[in-house]
Formats: structure tokens, sequence, C-alpha cells
């Protein structure tokens, strides 16, 4: 294993104090427990937004905080849940007195912190709504969750709430427009390589050189089948086909797209797929009205990609264009 680390159960910790301190305009960071915050003066009465889960799947979530976004993350140990006392520091930073909103991932250790710590919360008078993203069709059950998986997807939603919660939306407000959101959102991934967890020390699974993996997770976690190694254009249709059918899309339809890349794909090649994509939508007589492609939500190093559709309506296209300043996502500012 070659990792520019020090020591690898330190890696979490030594990577967000430099997060942090390479963008002091953007965050603030508290160290014990481990939160990320906006920087700037939050104003009183707008409904807060936090989000957390595993770290290696930067710039998630952490990397989304800021003006239109989040207003905490929680990162946690590589691959696994923070808990609770994290999850409800970030909460109370986020409080504005009008509420505040948990995205989470639909990994279980995700869901049972976040629930619990949105009862502590509630038992010091903060009011505290949830959100579960699970766009993953891949599969209906994994090594981590019960039901779909919460993948790229998620960045749309923290998107789109975010503005919502910026525009002013109260706190039921906001929580509609991100299981609006929720409900017509779909992804699916493939791997072409394992990623190596850093205090595993050996990669997650094992490709052969001519294998890929369809329908990973973000974890590591194995996929629908394997096949031998194809043309973008016949992987991208691979990963495509299912979601458009699990969407129900249908022309006339508008979609944001969003095609992500796992950590260890050059943009070029994103590019190639996000090209087979826009080809077959528009056979689809599907209007692509917005798209995104770069790497949003890793898996440390893997080699791979992933594909997200939002059905989406004129709502959700106008909150989608609204101004937005993180670290990792900025327009219109």
């Amino acid at each position: 294993m070659k990792k520019l680390i020090n020591d690898p159960h330190n890696v979490v910790i030594e990577s967000v104090r430099g997060f942090a301190g390479a963008h002091p305009e953007h965050v603030l960071f508290q160290e014990e427990p481990m939160v990320v915050s906006r920087a700037e003066v939050k104003d009183e009465g707008k409904v807060g937004l936090v989000s957390g889960g595993g770290s290696g799947h930067e710039p998630l979530h952490a990397g989304f905080v800021g003006y239109g976004m989040l207003d905490a993350a929680v990162p946690g140990a590589v691959f696994t849940s923070p808990t609770p006392d994290p999850i409800l520091d970030a909460t109370k930073i986020a409080d504005r007195g009008a509420g505040v909103l948990h995205i989470v991932k639909n990994y279980t250790g995700d869901v049972l912190n976040f629930e619990t710590a949105a009862e502590l919360a509630d038992a010091e008078d903060i009011k505290v709504a949830s959100v579960i993203v699970n766009d993953d069709v891949a599969v209906e059950d994994s090594l981590y969750t019960a039901g779909r998986r919460g993948v790229a997807g998620t960045m749309l939603v923290e998107k789109i709430a975010g503005a919502a919660a910026e525009r002013g939306d109260d706190l039921e407000g906001v929580t509609e427009v991100a299981q609006r959101v929720i409900d017509n959102v779909r992804s699916m991934g493939v791997a072409l390589s394992a990623c190596t967890v850093p205090h595993a020390g050996k990669p997650s699974f094992e490709l052969a050189e001519n294998e890929v993996e369809i329908g990973i997770g973000i974890h590591g976690e194995p996929g629908r089948h394997r096949i031998p190694m194809a043309t973008a254009d016949e992987i991208t249709d691979q990963l495509l086909d299912p979601v458009v059918k699990d969407l129900g899309l249908a022309g006339g339809e508008k979609a944001i797209v969003l095609v992500n890349g796992m950590g260890g794909t050059p943009l070029s090649e994103l590019y190639i797929m996000y090209a087979r994509v826009a080809k077959r939508l528009g056979e689809l007589n599907v209007e692509i009205s917005r798209s995104l492609v770069g790497s949003y939500i890793t898996s440390l190093e893997m080699q791979g990609a992933s594909v997200t559709l939002l059905k989406a309506d004129d709502e959700m296209i106008e909150l989608f264009d609204a101004p937005v300043n993180t670290v990792a996502y900025r327009k219109g500012m």
C-alpha cells in the first residue's frame, strides 16, 4: 500500500485539519468532537442543514459546507459512521431557531446514529427533521444497510435543499423539497479497481485485469455482477438503463445529470461517459436541463464512475441554479 499519509489511524483528523486550514474563509473546524461548519454568520430564522458519514468520500460532505448547501458536516472514520455526539454538536451549531434538517445516507450506522442525535437534540428543544437518501438502484440490500444505499444523489439533495433553506423556506418546506429530490433521483456505479482503506492496508475486493464490477457502492461493497472490460459506451449503457427504467423516465420529461468519478478516474473519461448519456437521453426525447461532471462523491482512490439522473421539475431546476459557495462547488456568487 502506497499512500501519502503519516499514521493510518490518524488519516481523518490530519486531513480535516488540513482542509479547514486551507479554507478558513469557508469553514470552521471543531476538533473534539469533530465538526466542520460554515465560517460566515448565518441569519437567524434560517433552517440548518447537517449531513455526514464515514470519510473517504471527499469532497462529500465537508466540501459542501457553505452558502447554499450545508451548515455543518460530521466526518466519521473512513467508511464508518460518526457517533451521535458530534452529530448533536453539529445540530446545535447549525440551529438558528428554525430547526435543522438531517440529510442521511441510507447506511445502518448513519441512520441509527443520526436518529439518536435527533432525539438528543429534541431533548434540548431543537426541532429536527430527517430524510434518508437511497438512490442506488443496483441492490436492495448491501453489507452496510437494509434497502437501497445512499450514493451520488446525496449531492443533489444537499444542493437543492440547501437552496430552499437559503431562500427562507421553513423546516417543513425544506424537508418536502429534499424528499421530493430523493423520490426522483437514482444512481448506479461501476468499479474498474478497488480502493484500499488505510488501516486495512489491502484492497477491499479483487478484480481481474480484464474485469469490471457493475453496481458497486461507495464503500467497496460488491455490485450486481462482473463483466469483461468493455468500451465506455457499453459500460455507460449498463449503468444508465437500470436508472432510466427505475425512474420510469419518459419522453418530454426533464433531467439533471450527474456523471460522478469515484476518485481515480480522469475527467476526460467522465466526459466520454457523459457524451453517451446525453446521446441516449436524446434518443429517448428526455431533456437534459442541467449537468455536472466531476468527482463529487468518491471512494478513496477507486477507479470507476457512477451515473445519476434526477427527474426534475421546474422548482428543482430553479433551486439547482441558485447561488452556492462551498469549497467543492461554487456558482452564481
